[in-house]
């Protein structure tokens, strides 16, 4: 039998997770409402607060569902919907799965018809390395957290230095991915590149998830500015959904512009 990345079995199978994970978020709400009439909190107030939280889980929902649609192509629907609705984000999953694919090497665009044997050693390399931060943090959160808040006690500036750097290193793993292959630039023949597989493309194709990545840069930018002149604090919460629909927009125009397979 053929292998279905989409075969209803895989949807039970989620459902089944996911329904446990909704079961413990009613389970942690309902013991959160007992517990503030316990302590005799206004009604009101914890009302205002869930309807709030309820409305302010939509941005993160939207950039959710735009992650869920870009890996849909080569995963099918049920693992990213899987991964996104528990521990997971777009730049780990799209990392992941595209690592796991190159060890195999393939690209995640080229895996349009997915074995069952690819497709398990994708799943897991999504599923299995992120559970690394759900036992790590219990282990050594507490004493990192300790280390910092004395380091920051003896020398506020380098520990705030120290943080920036931890944030900017972490970021800098991602942002290789997106310059990777701009060398293509410089290492054509005649203008013309042939991959492993012998399709040819164009020595521009290399500068189109940096052109996405930079328009996606300067639309933040204009959403930090309207939330600042303009007081438009409701951006906060929808400004990465926003610039990633457009960023990821853009990239049909520039792909359609620059050609050739990235």
């Amino acid at each position: 039998m053929k292998f279905d990345v989409n075969h209803p079995i895989l949807f039970v199978l989620v459902a089944i997770v996911l329904a446990i994970v909704i079961s413990q978020s009613v389970y942690f709400l309902v013991k959160a409402v007992r517990r503030s009439k316990a302590i005799k909190m206004d009604a009101k107030v914890v009302k205002k607060t869930i309807i709030t939280a309820a409305i302010f889980t939509i941005a993160p929902a939207v950039a959710i569902v735009i992650t869920v649609i870009s890996l849909s192509q080569s995963l099918g629907i049920a693992l990213p919907w899987l991964r996104l609705s528990v521990v997971g984000s777009l730049s780990y999953e799209a990392t992941a799965a595209a690592g796991a694919a190159s060890g195999m090497g393939k690209k995640l665009s080229d895996l349009v018809e997915m074995t069952a044997s690819q497709y398990v050693t994708i799943a897991i390399v999504m599923t299995v390395s992120i559970m690394v931060g759900i036992w790590l943090v219990p282990v050594i959160g507490k004493k990192m957290q300790k280390g910092l808040l004395t380091f920051n006690q003896k020398d506020a500036k380098w520990s705030s230095i120290l943080q920036s750097s931890l944030f900017i290193g972490m970021i800098s793993a991602f942002v290789g991915f997106v310059f990777c292959d701009v060398s293509r630039l410089w290492t054509s023949v005649d203008g013309v590149f042939t991959n492993s597989n012998g399709d040819s493309f164009t020595s521009t194709s290399g500068l189109v998830p940096v052109l996405v990545m930079t328009i996606s840069a300067l639309l933040m930018i204009v959403c930090g500015l309207l939330m600042k002149k303009l007081k438009w604090k409701w951006l906060n919460d929808y400004a990465l959904p926003i610039c990633m629909m457009l960023g990821m927009v853009s990239g049909i125009p520039l792909t359609m512009w620059l050609g050739g397979a990235i």
